[in-house]
């Protein structure tokens, strides 16, 4: 997709670096490791999107936080001080980023640390355009919050959907075709999302001194990570509470247990006693992708972000299309 072209080129470069020894190698094979950071760091500064994240942050109407310090949402950072407590509705989503260590056995740990990197990137990156809180850094993976104070619940799922969906996109093609260019064994992701309610979400202080954060204590919380390893390779798996918020068709969503073949995989969490059973979902994410306006497919079918150049214009000359008609038509009579 046209929106991660420059994490995509950036990554293929640090692949490629073996060959451009005179770049990156000194005269007795030594790695020259600050120039290969130097590149690769010109292309993402801390403080801003690329210009195609840029302009999907402005289509959402999202003015990204980059001095938001991690396990500090900026809602609830007073609690730090105040060691309070507060309950108030979150969407959670866990992203995890599986098979990197396949990376060892083809590249030096620098690389493999560069290329990580630019994932992570553009994971973080991607959630920031939407709105999303990065709560904390887990490996290869992240946690993100989505929502907010002053953020409608239903608004916060969508956007949460779509940044998850487009991520996927990211990982199972983009970066597939080129992992399978290199020769290296597929990485992928596995996404858990989940919403609690103001009732069941609190945010306290967690930890003691500077070794803290602000977090939440909800099962959903808990869940968005456990739903995570339920999904399959590049999929998305969602709970009860985000299908009943979300903006979309119920055909998007279809039990896990019905893919496992497994009817006791159909909810993630039961009390029995108290009738409580929560269901969890497979997202069809691709399926969603191509219902948004802002994506569009190109001549090879593949899915691209719809820039300021993608305009319709209501007063097209039909008589302009007459030469195209003439040669794909062969009856063709205007």
């Amino acid at each position: 997709m046209n929106l991660y072209n420059t994490y995509f080129e950036n990554i293929r470069q640090v692949m490629n670096k073996g060959v451009a020894k005179e770049r990156y190698y000194s005269a007795t094979g030594e790695l020259n490791e600050s120039i290969l950071l130097e590149e690769v760091r010109a292309q993402f500064q801390d403080n801003q999107l690329l210009p195609a994240m840029t302009e999907l942050a402005l289509k959402n109407g999202v003015t990204p936080n980059f001095n938001q310090p991690t396990g500090l949402h900026p809602d609830f950072a007073d609690l730090k001080e105040s060691q309070g407590v507060e309950n108030h509705y979150i969407v959670s989503m866990f992203i995890d980023i599986k098979g990197s260590t396949n990376l060892f056995k083809r590249y030096d740990p620098l690389t493999v640390m560069v290329i990580s990197n630019i994932i992570q990137k553009a994971a973080i990156h991607t959630c920031l355009a939407f709105g999303g809180y990065v709560h904390r850094l887990q490996g290869d993976g992240l946690f993100v919050y989505f929502g907010g104070k002053n953020i409608n619940k239903k608004i916060a799922v969508e956007r949460a959907l779509q940044s998850a969906a487009l991520f996927s996109y990211f990982m199972k093609n983009d970066l597939k075709e080129l992992l399978n260019e290199q020769g290296v064994e597929n990485i992928y992701t596995r996404i858990g999302i989940d919403l609690g309610y103001d009732s069941d979400v609190i945010w306290s202080l967690a930890g003691i001194g500077e070794i803290s954060e602000v977090t939440t204590c909800s099962l959903h919380t808990s869940l968005a990570a456990k739903m995570q390893s339920y999904a399959d390779n590049n999929g998305i798996v969602i709970g009860d509470n985000i299908k009943s918020e979300a903006l979309i068709l119920d055909q998007f969503f279809t039990p896990v247990c019905i893919r496992l073949v497994d009817h006791k995989k159909r909810y993630i969490f039961q009390i029995p006693e108290k009738g409580f059973r929560y269901t969890q979902y497979d997202f069809e994410w691709f399926k969603f992708l191509k219902t948004l306006d802002i994506i569009a497919t190109d001549n090879n079918g593949k899915l691209i972000m719809k820039t300021h150049n993608h305009l319709v214009y209501n007063n097209r000359n039909p008589q302009n299309l007459i030469p195209l008609a003439e040669k794909s038509k062969p009856y063709f009579n205007f």
